[in-house]
């Protein structure tokens, strides 16, 4: 039985009690909060779980095998790093630290300890996005071209992070786990129309090495909530709507041929001749059956099995540090008016 304790009872941290509580082979022993009120809440409805202001009770207790933590980003890195010397697992919310620099030190420091260290990329549990990545590795979309989504709403607006840390690290931890290759470079722009603030709406793209584009838009000052992902591919393409109550996921057998045999009819275009080398091609659009679970108990179940095993769970923290890596690349680019800056990635696997 892996004993759990919980940092952070704000607002994901309910959602982790919850589900864990419904996870074989987990206990919630205790969670910490700063705010009393707060954790008054908890004895009504779990009266077993204890709770502490002091997270370090946590970290004592040799009850406790793995700590959840869901407080703001930047108090990540230091609680993360004070339950992995303690001896902890870890599963730190999204995203996993401020910079890059830190998440690499915790990868570093669960490695070197043998720990299993887990990232809340929520989205790389859904049920939507597990079909989109088993038919992209089956190759039932053919070659990949590109992944284009959009991500806005009206607020909720953050003073300590822009829209990309908000809502983009959606998009790229979704592309992170679904895309075959990693990117080059990462390309953005954004504008904030609150002074003094940060950036309210931003333009993410992310270059590869390939054919393959991604691009991402994300805003908190759109009249309309959309949560709608285009993925393109030589013989299927996909919209993906996370709003859509059923069918979020809709299969086109559309696309393009290239017809390279030179059989086709020539057209002049300013005086040059040119093969017509594209045809296009229409066939049915349909929708694949998904599970109805939640995405957060299939991560927190995969999460527990992962320390049992001593083993990565798919967001692990090399996913997590690829994502704040491509996120700080895209704030930074977005500070220079949108100049290109290069990525140096890694895919580890444990």
């Amino acid at each position: 039985m892996i004993g759990i304790g919980i940092i952070g009872y704000g607002y994901w941290g309910p959602n982790l009690v919850r589900n864990f509580f419904e996870v074989p082979g987990c206990k919630v022993i205790a969670v910490s909060d700063l705010r009393p009120d707060r954790l008054a809440k908890i004895g009504p409805r779990y009266p077993t779980v204890e709770t502490t202001t002091d997270y370090n009770d946590l970290l004592r207790d040799p009850r406790i095998d793995a700590i959840a933590i869901a407080t703001p980003v930047s108090t990540h890195f230091e609680l993360g790093m004070a339950a992995l010397r303690a001896g902890k697992h870890v599963l730190m919310e999204k995203p996993m630290t401020a910079d890059a620099d830190q998440a690499q030190q915790l990868v570093d420091e669960a490695d070197r300890r043998g720990l299993t260290l887990g990232v809340d990329h929520t989205f790389v549990y859904t049920p939507a996005v597990r079909k989109i990545r088993e038919m992209a590795q089956s190759g039932a979309l053919g070659d990949l071209y590109y992944y284009d989504s959009v991500r806005v709403n009206l607020g909720l607006f953050q003073h300590d992070v822009n829209v990309i840390w908000d809502l983009a690290v959606h998009d790229i931890s979704i592309i992170d786990h679904i895309l075959p290759v990693l990117p080059v470079a990462v390309s953005a722009t954004g504008i904030s129309h609150v002074p003094g603030e940060p950036e309210d709406m931003a333009y993410v793209t992310l270059h590869y090495d390939s054919s393959i584009m991604a691009h991402v838009h994300v805003n908190w000052l759109a009249p309309v909530k959309l949560r709608r992902t285009l993925i393109g591919g030589s013989k299927k393409m996909i919209v993906y709507d996370d709003l859509e109550p059923s069918e979020k996921i809709k299969v086109y057998d559309k696309g393009i041929t290239l017809n390279g045999n030179g059989d086709q009819p020539a057209m002049a275009v300013n005086g040059q001749k040119y093969q017509m080398l594209v045809g296009y091609r229409t066939g049915d659009v349909w929708s694949p059956q998904l599970e109805l679970t939640e995405a957060l108990a299939t991560e927190l179940k995969e999460f527990i099995s992962a320390v049992n095993e001593r083993r990565a769970p798919a967001a692990d923290g090399h996913a997590g540090l690829r994502v704040v890596s491509i996120v700080e690349a895209a704030t930074q680019s977005m500070k220079q008016a949108g100049r290109p800056v290069e990525l140096s990635l890694n895919r580890c696997t444990v």
